[in-house]
């Protein structure tokens, strides 16, 4: 009896300690969070002087590491861009089709097609793929670069690390994100165009006047504004997740997949945010 006691007394004191060090935890997760945040803010903001006042101070952002950076973010991903954009078309209007049959509405599909692919899934499925593709080896290489202490190089050089190192990652993601969004939306749509006019006998040139006639320019411009706060986050949490890396190979694997998974979250949830506010 004596020993049960004293088991229960036991389990009695460690609830509180548990509580406490749940709170404990929680509380240091969200100033952690908290601070990446700030950080990520701030970056952005420096970002944005080295943009406007970078000439005037004679540190103006490399032009030549933007068209890099534009040639690895946008042209490269060109070809992958192209299949999921098309794939995403075709399963739209199968999908699309197979329930407006249930109303004798199929030819309508053309409505569901353009606003969907349009206004949601183009900039969705491009920030995702960007966001896998890019924003990870972002990550990784300013990972590398800070464990072989190759930022702290370009500080003692008096090379700002950000204007060197993330501007031009910036800028670049947020020009070709918007012109992969538009080159998914041209591919998307006639890739389920050739589906509807194979299932529903609908010549392609019907087809684009129905598109037209259901889109407006502020579909486009929808998508379009999405990609670009898209690009920001993408470009954002990839640095971000590269910078605080510690721990050798291992933590750079670690920002990595970090990166990944921060970013895909804040394009979803932004998206669903965008969404919610535009459509109030």
């Amino acid at each position: 009896m004596a020993i049960q006691k004293q088991l229960s007394a036991n389990r009695d004191a460690a609830k509180p300690n548990s509580a406490i060090a749940a709170l404990d935890t929680l509380g240091r997760r969200v100033s952690d969070g908290l601070a990446e945040f700030g950080f990520a803010a701030s970056l952005f903001a420096e970002s944005c002087f080295w943009i406007a006042m970078g000439r005037s101070r004679r540190q103006p952002v490399r032009i030549a590491a933007v068209f890099v950076e534009m040639m690895q973010v946008g042209v490269l991903a060109i070809p992958i861009v192209t299949v999921l954009a098309a794939t995403i078309g075709i399963m739209l209007a199968i999908q699309g089709i197979h329930t407006l049959k249930l109303f004798g509405a199929e030819s309508r599909v053309t409505v569901g097609i353009a606003l969907s692919v349009t206004r949601e899934f183009a900039p969705l499925i491009t920030g995702i793929l960007v966001a896998g593709r890019s924003g990870s080896a972002l990550a990784a290489r300013l990972g590398t670069m800070n464990i072989n202490q190759e930022v702290d190089a370009l500080n003692v050089m008096g090379i700002n690390p950000v204007r060197f190192l993330v501007t031009p990652a910036l800028i670049a993601m947020m020009v070709m994100l918007p012109v992969l969004t538009i080159w998914s939306d041209i591919v998307g749509l006639f890739a389920a165009g050739l589906y509807v006019s194979w299932d529903l006998g609908m010549s392609m040139t019907a087809y684009g006047d129905r598109l037209l006639e259901a889109l407006e320019v502020n579909d486009v411009l929808h998508g379009v504004g999405k990609s670009i706060i898209f690009a920001a986050l993408i470009a954002l949490v990839g640095v971000v997740n590269g910078a605080g890396v510690s721990g050798g190979a291992e933590g750079v694997g670690r920002a990595t997949t970090r990166s990944v998974v921060q970013a895909i979250s804040a394009i979803v949830i932004t998206d669903m945010l965008f969404v919610f506010i535009v459509t109030r």
